[in-house]
């Protein structure tokens, strides 16, 4: 039991990747014009910093090099903060709602969601994280699946 309690420990505490200070219509439309002057998609990773699971893809992807390098080779990946809480304040609840309509509703696949954009910022593809873990992380070969199947060049080939 006590070498449990050291093992837990001992793990370092996972990176927080949601700027919960911006704004997240402005965030997607900065990462598309981005996207469109490079060629590549952007990919918004919908969640908070009050998710495990979405900090856990984000340490998985930066780590995972084959997953980094087709992330970093096709698309723009933006951590698209969504904080549920009223607390908040109204603006930011307006802003929650309005990121939520123009991601086409993807709350409903719980989170992390993943929103594929195409270059017109048009929501091309709507993926369910869950079907991506393993165990307490994520399965590489569904994870690189997942991104190649929406590259620029597996959506629009020549």
């Amino acid at each position: 039991m006590a070498l449990l309690a050291l093992a837990a420990k001992a793990q370092t505490p996972l990176k927080n990747v949601y700027d919960e200070n911006l704004n997240p219509l402005e965030q997607i439309d900065n990462a598309l014009v981005k996207a469109k002057a490079e060629g590549k998609f952007v990919v918004c990773q919908v969640g908070g910093n009050w998710c495990p699971w979405c900090l856990r893809f984000a340490d998985f992807a930066a780590k995972d090099t084959a997953v980094s390098k087709v992330i970093d080779d096709n698309f723009v990946l933006i951590h698209v903060n969504y904080n549920p809480r009223k607390s908040e304040g109204e603006a930011k609840m307006q802003q929650a709602a309005q990121m939520l309509q123009r991601l086409g509703n993807p709350s409903r696949f719980g989170y992390p969601v993943f929103v594929v954009l195409d270059h017109e910022g048009k929501a091309i593809h709507t993926q369910d994280s869950s079907f991506l873990e393993e165990g307490q992380s994520y399965s590489q070969e569904k994870v690189l699946r997942f991104f190649k199947c929406w590259t620029p060049a597996a959506v629009k080939p020549n």
